[in-house]
């Protein structure tokens, strides 16, 4: 528990990753909604990542209850469900094997190793901690039924097994290594008739299997389209295999994105892999009858390996990953720690030795994997140290760096980035789609449209790229065209709240006022607690007449985020529509505490201090403040505002400012050909002319 509070415990101070986490947490509009009956039947209907992993999902959901979006509470959940795997792992193996050090030299490997940086680390990797806790009680239960066979024992042992492939499919391969234990060290597998008993004994859990893997490989986004060739496939897989090994032995060179190379593995480095890897098998049958825990081992590690090999193709980039052998090299550190300690009992001080040669090694691995482990502490880190690794045809890295950059504000920078990837794949749509996006914040508008257009080549059903394409037109002026593409991403992602909220927008701004409000409602059907829909909801009810409508509207909007500056001042407009003035005040004013320069709400709350006509709500000081403020704001530009600051003037007595004021707000009126400022601004003057002050209605 200290040695891996000692290596992962600094996660507590870490982010979130820029890569599925957002997908899997805190961008997933269901999951930061914490628990809840309708929540838990979206965890079993609804994929995450292209996973049915409902029981992870669930987990997600409970942390976010739990501990809202700070990122350290849920990287701290993993941390412990890690600490109790190794636990479990050492209490298993003890009592599967009855060796105390030796079962302990395997759980603090499996604690503490490098490797295991990017299953814990990694918040969406829950499903590697969680799953493995079920695949090693399972184990546990499994041993108890062995030696003490009931109905019972063996549910027990379905329900762990089935509520491991909920947590990640991966622990499908559970009844091959429960039959490796058979073998080695329960001792039950002798002869092939014994063989065949042993395996009709677990077809219950191989029908599980076989059901969860139907119900994954039907959940989209997990097969990938594209695919390579199978002989490419092998190849990738054998080398795979190897890369896996020496990583456990020599931890360098960690990253947390290794691509697939363009061609496939060069031919002599697979025809290398496949000798090394017959050859260790080979030599390990020959001594299987000596050392039957390193058969057993090395089945375990291909076994558990193979669903995530790659020969069954579920990344179109990634050649393998770390996170792949959170399980696997279990069985490898069985072996090694078995022999280690059987080869050095031969020796005088055997024992002594192989607790130095733990510790020692123990002791390093702790130092290594905390290293290893802090650079997951933000995305820019993680992604700099995947490409000082694995920088050849890495394009999810160059990517990945680029948002981390473009979300710190280093926006030429996160431009390179995007450019560098789709230097390596011109078709790389995420990264056209981010590149659109940063280049459009800087005013090249003209080259993000040409990039969106070019991720909606790769995938037409890119809704991401659609939206911002839609976006961009419309603020470019192209409503009809971005009207059409927001239409497009519907017909697709019916409920795509920011599809339908933006569609709604430029309906409203092109004049087409009942359907904007018919897809604003839509919207808001869609995501009810968006307070940016319910907003302007509420504008265009107050644009169409109703105003009680639109008020109740921005009620919601403001239960929902009290602190939303918008809702307030829209509030307080409709407010005083409606001639309730005392609350309309009550709402400019909360508006100026949130934002002290809103002009709107500066002008409109100086207008009704200085010229409502119940004299209790009037406040000549403070209004002349207000609209002084507002006057410095737009540099004395501004009619509206001058004509406030006249009648301010008027209601403490400055009649001549007044009147002075009043004509400069005519002149730019003139000016500008505001029509409603020009027919009143003359009666004003001729009222502050024979000192009287403006009274207004609503």
């Amino acid at each position: 528990m200290l040695a891996v509070l000692a290596v992962f415990g600094q996660t507590a101070r870490f982010e979130f990753f820029n890569y599925d986490d957002p997908l899997n947490v805190y961008q997933n509009p269901v999951v930061i909604k914490g628990l809840s009956v309708q929540a838990i039947g979206w965890a079993f209907s609804h994929p995450q990542t292209g996973n049915w992993i409902p029981l992870t999902t669930l987990s997600h959901m409970l942390d976010c209850q739990i501990f809202g979006l700070h990122a350290g509470g849920h990287h701290l959940v993993n941390v412990l469900w890690h600490a109790a795997n190794a636990v479990l792992l050492f209490l298993v193996l003890r009592q599967l094997t009855g060796s105390l050090w030796r079962s302990a030299f395997v759980a603090a490997l499996f604690a503490v190793h490098p490797l295991r940086a990017e299953s814990v680390a990694w918040v969406s990797e829950r499903k590697d901690v969680l799953s493995g806790f079920f695949f090693i009680l399972t184990m546990w239960g499994y041993v108890r039924h062995v030696r003490k066979p009931s109905c019972a024992r063996y549910f027990a042992v379905l329900l762990l097994f089935a509520l491991g492939l909920m947590a990640k499919g991966m622990v499908a391969t559970l009844p091959f290594v429960l039959l490796l234990l058979d073998y080695w060290p329960l001792g039950r597998l002798h002869n092939p008739r014994e063989l065949l008993a042993l395996v009709r004994e677990k077809i219950p859990l191989l029908a599980i299997a076989a059901a969860d893997c139907v119900v994954t490989a039907l959940m989209p986004g997990l097969m990938v389209h594209y695919r390579l060739p199978l002989l490419e496939r092998v190849g990738n897989a054998l080398v795979s295999y190897v890369v896996y090994l020496r990583q456990m032995i020599f931890p360098v060179g960690l990253a947390a994105h290794y691509p697939i190379a363009p061609h496939g593995q060069p031919v002599w480095l697979v025809c290398l892999a496949f000798v090394l890897l017959a050859a260790i098998f080979a030599v390990l049958v020959a001594c299987r009858q000596r050392y039957p825990y390193l058969l057993m081992g090395w089945l375990w590690y291909l076994g558990m390996s193979f669903p995530v090999i790659g020969i069954i193709q579920i990344s179109s980039d990634a050649a393998h990953a770390d996170r792949y052998t959170y399980l696997p090299e279990i069985g490898l550190a069985i072996a090694v720690a078995w022999r280690t300690a059987d080869w050095l009992a031969k020796w005088v001080h055997g024992r002594m030795v192989f607790a130095c040669l733990t510790v020692a090694m123990i002791c390093a691995l702790t130092v290594w994997g905390h290293i290893q482990t802090s650079y997951w502490r933000n995305d820019e880190s993680l992604w700099t140290r995947s490409l000082a690794c694995a920088a050849d045809f890495n394009s999810l890295a160059h990517n990945g760096l680029g948002n981390a950059l473009y979300e710190s504000g280093k926006k030429k920078e996160a431009i390179a980035q995007y450019r560098q990837a789709l230097d390596i794949n011109p078709a790389y749509k995420v990264a056209h789609f981010y590149l659109g996006r940063v280049l459009f914040d800087q005013g090249q508008r003209e080259e993000a449209l040409a990039h969106y257009r070019m991720a909606l080549e790769s995938d037409p059903d890119y809704a991401d790229a659609r939206c911002s394409l839609a976006n961009a037109l419309s603020a470019m002026g192209g409503r009809m065209e971005a009207i059409a593409q927001y239409r497009k991403v519907l017909e697709s992602n019916p409920d795509y709240p920011e599809a339908r909220y933006n569609l709604a927008n430029t309906l409203l701004q092109s004049g087409k006022l009942e359907e904007a409000i018919a897809q604003y409602q839509r919207a808001v059907e869609t995501a009810p607690k968006d307070a940016r829909i319910r907003n302007n909801l509420g504008i265009a009810l107050a644009i169409k007449g109703d105003n009680d409508g639109a008020m109740a509207q921005f009620r919601k909007a403001l239960e929902i985020n009290p602190a939303f500056v918008d809702a307030h001042y829209d509030l307080g407009a409709a407010l005083a529509k409606a001639g309730k003035l005392n609350e309309a005040i009550v709402q400019y004013r909360k508006t100026l505490e949130i934002n002290p320069n809103q002009l709107n709400a500066l002008n409109n709350l100086a207008w009704l201090l200085a010229a409502a006509p119940d004299a209790s709500l009037r406040n000549g000081a403070n209004a002349v403040a207000l609209a002084e403020q507002a006057s410095q704001l737009t540099r004395g530009g501004e009619p509206s505002v001058l004509r406030t600051l006249a009648a301010a003037y008027a209601e403490t007595g400055r009649f001549a400012d007044a009147a002075a004021t009043a004509r400069r707000a005519l002149e730019l009126a003139v000016a500008q050909r505001d029509d409603d400022l020009m027919a009143s601004l003359p009666g004003e003057i001729k009222l502050y002319e024979a000192n009287t002050p403006m009274r207004d209605g609503p």
